[in-house]
Order: C-alpha cells, then sequence, then structure tokens
C-alpha cells in the first residue's frame, strides 16, 4: 500500500510539474500608423499559448491566416471578456482551410487570439515557428463607449514612474502630440473606440489651459471631477539631451548598452535598420523605473512611451535611422542597461 501511495503521489506531482511548465505568454497586438492590419512572426514550445491582444469594433470584419513549420500549430479566437477555457468565437483546426478565419465582429472590445500546439505535439514538447496575418476591415463606427453608453464621466491618467501619458490629434500613434498628461491626472471622458488594434479614449483636460485629444486607453482608469496643479510645462516634452549611435560588432545581430540618467534626463540610441527586419529592444533598469520609446526614420512613433519593465519586438516598416530614446522622469538618478537586436 505504501508503494502504491507513494507511485500515486510521483504521478500527481509529476503531473502538477508538467502543469507548471505551461505558461500563457501575452502579446498586445499593435497595428502600423494608418494600416488595417499586421505580420507576425513568432515561437510557441510545448504546452505553451501565445495569446495576441486586438482591439476592434461591432461590425467590422476580423481576418486572421495561421502558417507554420509544424502541423500540429492552430489558434482560437475568442471575443472579447473571454480567453482559454471558454468557449472560442473560432478555432482553426475546424475552419475551411484549416488555419484561415474571417468573421464579422458582433461587439466592440479586445480580442484575443491564442495559438497553441495540438495536444500530442504538445505533450511531446515540440515547437513550431509560425507567422501570423491579422486585419480588422471596415470603418471604425462611433464611440464604442462613454458617458450616453454609461462609461464612467471622468478618466485618469495611470502611467506610474513619474511617467506621462501622450494626448494626440487623432487616435492614432501617427499623429501630432498636443500635450501630456501627467500620472494621476483626471480627464472629462468624450468617448472610445478602437483604432490600430487598440482602444483609445477622446477626453478634455479639467484645468486651463483646456485641451482635447485622444489617449491610449489601456493607460486609463476611472477618474473623478477634480483638477490637479501641472506643471508650469508638460513633463518629457524635451527632446533627449545625449545621442548615441548603436554598432554591432562584426557578424553580431545585437549590441548590449550601459548608460545612467540624472534626473529629468533623456538619452536617445540611434541605429540603422530596413523595412521588414524584427527589431528587439530590452532596458534593464538597476534603480528606479525608467521608461523608452521608439521613432520611426520619418520621426513618427513605432512604439509609445512604456514603462522598462516591457520588452519589445517588432517588425519594421521603414528603412533608416531608428531612435530609441531612454527618459527618466523620477526625481534619482538612474543607471540602465539597453539591449538591442535586429534580425
Amino acid at each position: 500500500m505504501t508503494f502504491i501511495a507513494n507511485l500515486a503521489a510521483a504521478a500527481i506531482l509529476c503531473a502538477t510539474t508538467t502543469f507548471a511548465l505551461a505558461q500563457d505568454r501575452s502579446v498586445d497586438v499593435r497595428f502600423p500608423p494608418g494600416a488595417t492590419g499586421t505580420t507576425l512572426e513568432d515561437r510557441v514550445v510545448g504546452r505553451d499559448t501565445i495569446l495576441f491582444n486586438v482591439g476592434a469594433e461591432a461590425g467590422q470584419v476580423m481576418e486572421v491566416a495561421l502558417s507554420a513549420d509544424n502541423t500540429a500549430t492552430y489558434f482560437n479566437v475568442y471575443a472579447p471578456g473571454r480567453g482559454p477555457g471558454d468557449e472560442a468565437l473560432a478555432a482553426s483546426e475546424n475552419t475551411n482551410p484549416i488555419n484561415a478565419w474571417r468573421g464579422t465582429l458582433s461587439m466592440s472590445g479586445t480580442y484575443t487570439i491564442a495559438v497553441y500546439l495540438y495536444r500530442n505535439a504538445a505533450r511531446r514538447g515540440e515547437r513550431a515557428d509560425f507567422t501570423l496575418d491579422i486585419s480588422v476591415l471596415g470603418k471604425a463606427g462611433g464611440r464604442s463607449e462613454g458617458d450616453a453608453a454609461g462609461g464612467p464621466d471622468f478618466l485618469q491618467a495611470a502611467v506610474g514612474g513619474g511617467n506621462t501619458l501622450n494626448l494626440r490629434a487623432r487616435p492614432s500613434e501617427s499623429a501630432s502630440v498636443v500635450t501630456r498628461l501627467i500620472n494621476g491626472q483626471n480627464v472629462r471622458n468624450q468617448g472610445c473606440r478602437m483604432s490600430e488594434g487598440r482602444r483609445w479614449c477622446r477626453v478634455a483636460t479639467l484645468a486651463d489651459p483646456g485641451y482635447e485629444g485622444w489617449a491610449a486607453g489601456n493607460f486609463l482608469v476611472e477618474g473623478e471631477g477634480i483638477a490637479v496643479s501641472l506643471p508650469e510645462e508638460p513633463p518629457g516634452m524635451s527632446m533627449p539631451d545625449a545621442v548615441e549611435p548603436v554598432a554591432f560588432a562584426p557578424g553580431a545581430s545585437g549590441a548590449r548598452l550601459k548608460g545612467r540618467l540624472d534626473p529629468g534626463d533623456a538619452r536617445s540610441y540611434t541605429l540603422d535598420a530596413r523595412d521588414g527586419q524584427f527589431l528587439t529592444v530590452q532596458v534593464l533598469g538597476q534603480g528606479p523605473a525608467i521608461s523608452y520609446r521608439i521613432l520611426n526614420p520619418d520621426g513618427t512613433v513605432l512604439l509609445d512611451e512604456m514603462m522598462s519593465d516591457r520588452d519589445y519586438r517588432g517588425q519594421l516598416w521603414q528603412t533608416g535611422v531608428h531612435a530609441v530614446q531612454v527618459m527618466n522622469h523620477t526625481a534619482n538618478v538612474a543607471d540602465y542597461t539597453v539591449v538591442f537586436g535586429i534580425e
């Protein structure tokens, strides 16, 4: 009996360990400014699942196509508020043709596309390199959320770490910046909509001078109608204080550089890359939280400002010198390491 009990316990432990190895990785999909879709390349291994999150509006048409070097690779599409374990809107193992789906969306929100390996392949720990094409077609409708839809009257910028939130002229990362909102700043909600695969909200500031514009919805939480004291000049508006070209060693596809920023300082790293290549950026902070953003050769925004605890990997759509701007909005000196990769 003791042997059987120990054997059963070992089996349970083994199953638990195997289950624990499964990892769900989430990727927020962003379309290039003005584009209706994007192409992503990635790898899924064993029991892991990669969740691609895409914003879209009711009435639009979503198209998803998957190609992989392992025929046991499939995807499920989930409606807003649902995910693995819930009923799927589409399962690519059943589509005709397999791994291609096109559907008209019935509700506005963030849809999830889960890429995974089928049972036997997952259990064997196989891997698959894949390409995922995602498009959202059709004109976005009116504002999908807001006062009229029962949303909060006021929203609040939630960026943390001394960062700021860009208020743009249009719901696009390529649009000009009207002003920047500081963390905790309350704004009036004028309605939200989906654009370029993410949610944007039109808001108005409460304090003089007044500004109106569009802010990324994932950095907004429910607020209140109380104006906060603002600095004379919105933080983060100045250009980087230093520019440092990035040079890869002969035959290398990446580089690692160390830096230090005083409070309020910024540094721009420039590197040459081609349309269609993939850029990877990691900013490893060794002190206070800092942030970074990436600019295209023509000055438009490739990646809006985000915290250094999140890595970036994405496909480029312009050829030329790209700029990675590292910023320290904190009141302390920040030491960091920045890692670049181009493939």
